[in-house]
């Protein structure tokens, strides 16, 4: 921490004196002349992609991130991997050449599971596989043993309230989408306890399961009890709720070691290539650097920080500088909420008028489809525009908003942002949970998130208006 609070002070946060970018409501462009700007771009859109595709850049993103994850582990919040993970970047941004690579502080939560173990003891003897829920507390050292009641929604929970109470809740809550499901990892413990539970175990929030726990964020609320809360597997919630409707009675051990130590400093990791022309303006692309404490973090999300770093080598190895400046973050804190990303934006917010565009690639990175947009309909009809340079890749599509926790402030604002989108059929089988590694990823695959990312960060970059609002 020493070193990585050197490197702070050593390296000022660099500041550009240039105005503030004001529009020219009297802009009269057509969108002929736009397209006609953005065809210029083919010869470079096809250099990025054969560098990144079939070139001596190839695999490097999936090579640089497997060297990372063996050497660096998961990467908690508050830990000392995170730590490492960070002084690692900071020197391999340095080495890679980049601009103004330096460190942002931060404050982020610390906690840790500690040792935590589940034992059904009725109907008959079984361990289950769990993963306790950041922020949970933990039991007491004895731990709990108590019977368990099995529902399927909070509605069933709510009707059987005065069943609850000193009882374990299990949560057998179908799969649905992650956006509707996850509601179950986050207030789940908080629901529980309102009904007077003793503790609650949440099915994983995953699509399919090798018995394997998936772990995430929970939150508890003011004036409810606080819990103990982990998340079991798909086939130990599945099977205690066949149990619970033949009548059998089910009886579980529970012990969790988990502390929540006081807030820690952390950093986010910023590199750039200073524009050329217009260097106080700014497009920014982004993955997180923090990850949860099992497996790698290879692909939540190790694979979209580092295909965001490999967008900036690609642009530096063609000997490119776009008119604006290209801007690498790699954010902290992440997964208790988009800590990192909430600090970073009170400190640049005022200079909001200069971000051109806020890209976050956080969904994997897998075979890509295209991207994830939100601004207005001019924007996009440039967005779109700009992916008809991906068709030697036939990754053209752009779709219906963002997705990103660190962009969603930026994008809340009117700042124009974008999300890398994939094939997800398979990203919940491993996210947040042991599977998670770089087994996972696919370094072609990687490649051509990387060559999507590059043509379009480069050339929003490099126009000589910004994107609409």
């Amino acid at each position: 921490m020493k070193f990585l609070l050197l490197i702070f002070f050593m390296n000022l946060l660099p500041q550009y004196s240039g105005k503030s970018l004001r529009r020219d409501d009297a802009y009269t462009e057509t969108f002929k002349d736009i397209k006609n700007e953005i065809a210029v771009y083919t010869d470079i859109a096809k250099a990025i992609i054969d560098l990144a595709v079939n070139g001596k850049a190839q695999n490097r993103s999936y090579e640089r991130l497997a060297v990372f994850a063996d050497t660096i582990g998961p990467r908690l919040s508050g830990s000392k991997n995170l730590d490492a993970a960070i002084k690692y970047m900071f020197s391999a941004l340095q080495e890679d050449s980049l601009e103004n690579v330096h460190l942002e502080p931060v404050k982020v939560p610390h906690w840790e599971r500690g040792e935590e173990f589940a034992m059904m003891l009725e109907p008959r003897n079984h361990s289950i596989a769990i993963l306790g829920l950041g922020n949970s507390v933990s039991t007491p050292p004895e731990g709990i043993t108590a019977e368990v009641i099995v529902v399927a929604s909070f509605d069933e929970l709510h009707k059987r309230a005065q069943e609850a109470k000193g009882k374990i809740v299990v949560y057998n809550e179908p799969f649905i989408n992650y956006g509707e499901t996850v509601q179950y990892r986050s207030r789940g413990a908080v629901e529980a306890a309102k009904v007077g539970a003793v503790a609650s175990l949440i099915r994983s929030i995953a699509s399919f399961s090798i018995n394997s726990a998936h772990t995430g964020w929970q939150d508890y609320q003011p004036n409810v009890p606080r819990i103990p809360t982990a998340c079991i597997s798909v086939e130990d919630a599945e099977m205690m709720s066949r149990m619970s409707s033949r009548g059998n009675k089910i009886v579980v051990h529970l012990k969790m070691g988990a502390k929540t130590y006081p807030d820690s400093l952390s950093f986010n990791t910023v590199a750039e290539i200073v524009g050329s022309k217009y260097p106080e303006q700014v497009v920014l692309v982004s993955g997180h650097l923090d990850s949860w404490d099992v497996g790698q973090g290879a692909m939540d999300d190790g694979g979209g920080a580092f295909v965001s770093w490999e967008a900036l080598s690609l642009i530096k190895d063609l000997g490119l500088r776009p008119k604006r400046t290209l801007r690498l973050v790699l954010w902290t804190a992440e997964e208790q909420g988009g800590i990192g990303a909430e600090q970073y934006y009170q400190l640049h917010k005022e200079n909001i008028s200069n971000f051109d565009i806020v890209m976050e690639s956080d969904e994997g990175t897998f075979n890509p489809s295209g991207l994830g947009f939100t601004g207005n309909a001019k924007a996009r009809d440039i967005v779109k525009e700009i992916m008809t340079l991906l068709q030697p890749i036939n990754v053209t599509e752009v779709y219906d908003n963002a997705d990103g926790t660190d962009i969603n402030h930026w994008m809340r604002d009117g700042v124009p942002g974008a999300s890398l989108r994939d094939d997800l059929s398979k990203y919940f089988w491993f996210h947040h949970s042991q599977g998670d590694t770089m087994t996972v990823q696919d370094p072609k695959q990687m490649n051509l998130c990387a060559a999507v990312w590059t043509v379009v960060s480069y050339v929003i970059a490099d126009m000589e208006k910004m994107l609409p609002r």
